[in-house]
């Protein structure tokens, strides 16, 4: 028997059960589209991370303290109370002239929402220095950064990220408005003269939903951001350092000073390059992707067991049918031919069924928002063409057993079968 006729003869078996075919191929459906979907899901999540750290700007070296208490565990701003990083930790590392040091800025961030006329708009608040923006290569699209005559001035000037500024004023100029951020659930509310705007930034970046404030401004209207000894508290110290460099030895140093400044041999602080970040997040969206993808095989597998089972109720379905074939002159090698091409087209219906939904599914819910968060699905290649052959190969095994089982009916005793 040639392989047309085997297919013509499949064909005619699955669709003289449209249903139960349908039925059976629905379980690889299930499996294969999940697979495309959630790889889709974990891909999409290491990617977005990626982005946001990239997005964070060039050769950076990230200080925070080592204590729990930061701004998102300990209630806000109320949390800086605990932090063991201050303003002076900055002045010393840009002092203590670290080669491979180019910048050195420290700030406070903070939730918080910006209110302009009727409009207002969930922002994060970045209390910092006029060093800020060369630490982290921005760009302003009108109006100024914060400056040292800011700093030195202690006023409530802000610069505000691009999709703030579309949201507050609409229709103005921002640059000369006014904008109140309202700290700790409106408890604390302070009114920002805007100085400038920032260029967009493409994709996650986080800066575009960013409002940058003067910290000697904000220290001085609150007054437990001050140290006994006049030093200002802050929750993180970004420093940037020149292409190429050793990171390490750059780390090193680093903690060499801050160790120094506080006489102590144990450090109170953790520092992490950018390549830290991405290592640590490469992992975790790794073993996210393989989580993923064992719980969409699962669904493969038992889309799989749904097929050899229907198989195996067919060979004793059509029992007398082998029967007639074996007595007219089939092979035992056509038999199995026969009931393996029914399982593969089955599999291989099912998998083209679950690729078209798997990629239809990420492409729509690609860039929606569910539970505040934005969803990024990235459709791997090598995601599709993995399902395709899985599918594929669950049929052949899927059939495989059915098929043996097939060539050992005794086609005397399948021919006296009612």
């Amino acid at each position: 028997m040639s392989l047309a006729d085997a297919f013509r003869i499949t064909l005619r078996a699955i669709f003289a059960n449209r249903l139960r075919s349908a039925l059976t191929s629905l379980g690889l459906v299930i499996g294969v589209s999940s697979v495309i979907v959630l790889i889709a899901v974990g891909q999409g999540t290491q990617q977005g991370v990626t982005d946001r750290i990239h997005g964070l700007g060039t050769d950076l070296i990230f200080i925070e303290s080592s204590r729990a208490a930061t701004t998102s565990q300990a209630g806000g701003i109320a949390g800086l109370a605990e932090t063991t990083l201050f303003q002076g930790d900055a002045e010393a590392i840009e002092a203590a002239g670290i080669p491979g040091v180019v910048a050195v800025a420290a700030q406070v961030s903070v939730e918080a929402h910006a209110v302009a006329g009727s409009e207002n708009v969930g922002v994060e608040a970045v209390a910092t220095s006029s060093r800020y923006a060369d630490v982290r290569d921005l760009e302003v699209a009108s109006g100024t950064f914060i400056t040292p005559r800011d700093d030195e001035g202690r006023g409530l000037v802000a610069v505000i990220g691009s999709r703030v500024a579309e949201t507050l004023y609409p229709e103005v100029e921002p640059v000369g408005q006014e904008v109140r951020l309202s700290f700790v659930g409106g408890r604390l509310i302070l009114p920002f003269t805007v100085i400038g705007v920032l260029e967009e930034q493409g994709g996650a970046n986080e800066v575009n939903d960013q409002v940058f404030v003067s910290l000697e401004g904000m220290a001085q209207r609150l007054r437990f951001l001050f140290t006994p000894t006049g030093d200002v508290r802050v929750t993180r110290i970004d420093v940037q350092t020149a292409s190429g460099i050793d990171e390490d030895r750059v780390k090193e140093d680093i903690s060499n000073v801050l160790l120094y400044r506080r006489e102590a041999i144990e450090p109170d602080f953790t520092i992490q390059s950018q390549d830290d970040l991405l290592k640590a997040a490469t992992e975790v969206s790794t073993t996210l992707s393989i989580l993923l993808g064992s719980i969409a095989g699962i669904s493969l597998l038992v889309g799989g067991i749904g097929v050899m089972n229907i198989m195996l109720v067919s060979v004793t379905e059509r029992t007398r049918e082998i029967g007639i074939r074996r007595a007219v002159g089939a092979t035992a090698a056509d038999i199995v031919k026969q009931f393996v091409m029914e399982a593969l087209t089955l599999s291989l219906f099912g998998g083209i069924a679950g690729i078209a939904i798997g990629v239809g599914l990420s492409v729509a819910v690609d860039g929606r928002e569910l539970g505040g968060q934005q969803l990024t699905m990235l459709i791997q290649p090598w995601s599709v063409v993995a399902a395709f052959f899985v599918a594929a190969g669950v049929g052949l095994a899927s059939g495989s057993y059915p098929a043996y089982r097939a060539t050992t009916i005794d086609p005397i005793a399948a021919l006296r079968m009612e």
